[in-house]
């Protein structure tokens, strides 16, 4: 057996071009194949299908058609984010323009751990955060795999500005990920304030913080993760000021409407934020990872610094070389930062401003479908992309039922939320070409569900 080509080198593109050619052929078959959002079948369907098709994983000896044999057969048992009937979390059908790069990224292999393996892309990681720290009013960022990452890195950084007796304060709506960063810190369990309506009351905050002995870190949410709501920020912050308390803003999803003129002001009060999650593999159409931590107070990204002489000697330092280990907790990095900068120059903030508006503009018109259509009850409003809603009459078990069965034929992607102490369907609308009629149809979907 000759030995296998290369993805980068003089010869890379070369090499690269027929493999693309059977990828995106397989890619088609494997959608021609699935025929919808969600392969139908279910679980335990889906693993045989894959399993059959697959074989030996490792065989004695390899087989040439694996790429396509293996690629069609994922993107058959997929759920397509860019299918109008899959709406069901914040997962984003990303731009072609961003996959390209990404496979640039893939090729071309940098490591952001230190200069030597990635020079170009280290000097754009440079310029891209500090670009999208400044549209939200702060003057730095490092790049993270996504919100997760973000608010440990939060809480990590608040930890060491402020000392190991530090207390997380939220709301009842805010991000799994939080207490469980508090967790994995050691701090102690966080104090958990009402949420009621889905968003933080700043009045139970008020009461918190005047009885909860210092040092104190609130945060906030632009965003949830099952209605889209933003809680009340300026007052949140307010608050911090006046009682002495550090603040976070967990805003994942919301974070994306600073491109847009007409929902920016939403996130009135995210500049006054220590610390701010950022991702664009949810509203800025990403392939995931793309993840950010923005940040008031740079200098204290210096705890991150950490060092390894092959990777960042003090003498390499001192010449001016920089040292990458201290703008992330992982070693190892790709360059995520191509496939976010080529988007961010390709449609510029009128493009994605437009992209942000189309999609809550079709949240406001499932809405509003779902408000004059009798057999429905609507939850709220969409405050970003996120519509809540329920068959009339039905009970949470029936709601789920109605979910699990469009999941098992394949035909519709929703999610599912739980305010109010009632179980609602939730559809997550991320695909600005998405057509009214592709919204009735879904509408139609989950009717022609329903239990009579």
């Amino acid at each position: 057996m000759s030995t296998p080509p290369l993805a980068s080198g003089p010869q890379g593109p070369d090499a690269l071009r027929p493999l693309l050619d059977t990828v995106l052929d397989a890619l088609r078959a494997g959608g021609r194949a699935r025929g919808g959002p969600l392969p139908a079948g279910g679980p335990e369907a889906v693993a045989a299908r894959v399993a059959d098709a697959v074989g030996d994983v490792l065989p004695d000896d390899g087989d040439p058609d694996a790429l396509r044999t293996l690629v069609t057969a994922v993107a058959e048992g997929a759920a397509d984010p860019a299918d109008p009937l899959c709406a069901a979390h914040l997962h984003c059908p990303p731009l072609a323009v961003a996959t390209a790069a990404d496979l640039a990224a893939s090729a071309l292999n940098p490591s952001l751990d230190s200069w030597d393996q990635a020079p170009a892309a280290a000097a754009l990681e440079a310029l891209v955060t500090r670009t999208l720290a400044h549209t939200i009013g702060l003057p730095d960022a490092v790049v993270t795999t996504g919100g997760t990452e973000s608010n440990q890195l939060a809480l990590l950084l608040a930890r060491e500005a402020l000392g190991s007796g530090l207390r997380l304060v939220h709301g009842a709506n805010a991000h799994h990920s939080l207490p469980r960063a508090a967790w994995l810190l050691g701090l102690p369990d966080p104090v958990v304030v009402p949420a009621p309506n889905g968003t933080l009351d700043p009045a139970a905050l008020h009461a918190a913080l005047t009885h909860l002995p210092r040092p104190l870190l609130v945060a906030a949410t632009a965003g949830t993760t099952d209605a889209g709501l933003i809680d009340p920020l300026p007052e949140i912050a307010g608050l911090c000021a006046a009682h002495g308390a550090r603040l976070h803003v967990d805003a994942a999803y919301g974070g994306g409407l600073a491109f847009s003129d007409r929902h920016r002001d939403k996130l009135a009060g995210l500049e006054r934020a220590h610390s701010v999650t950022l991702d664009l593999h949810k509203l800025g159409w990403q392939p995931v990872a793309a993840g950010l931590l923005a940040v008031a107070r740079p200098g204290e990204l210096g705890v991150l610094h950490h060092h390894a002489d092959y990777l960042n000697a003090d003498d390499d330092t001192e010449a001016g070389y920089p040292d990458l280990l201290g703008r992330s907790l992982r070693t190892t990095r790709r360059p995520d930062v191509l496939k976010i900068a080529v988007t961010l120059k390709t449609l510029g903030r009128t493009g994605l401003g437009a992209l942000v508006d189309q999609v809550c503009a079709h949240a406001r018109e499932f809405a509003a479908l779902v408000r004059e259509h009798p057999a429905f009850e609507l939850y709220d409003r969409p405050n970003i992309s996120t519509v809540l809603f329920r068959p009339t009459g039905a009970t949470d078990d029936d709601v789920a039922g109605v979910r699990r069965r469009l999941l098992h034929d394949g035909r519709a992607v929703l999610g599912r939320a739980r305010l109010d102490d009632r179980l609602w369907l939730k559809a997550t609308l991320l695909n600005p070409h998405t057509r009214p009629d592709e919204l009735a149809l879904l509408l139609k979907l989950v009717e022609g569900t329903t239990p009579r």
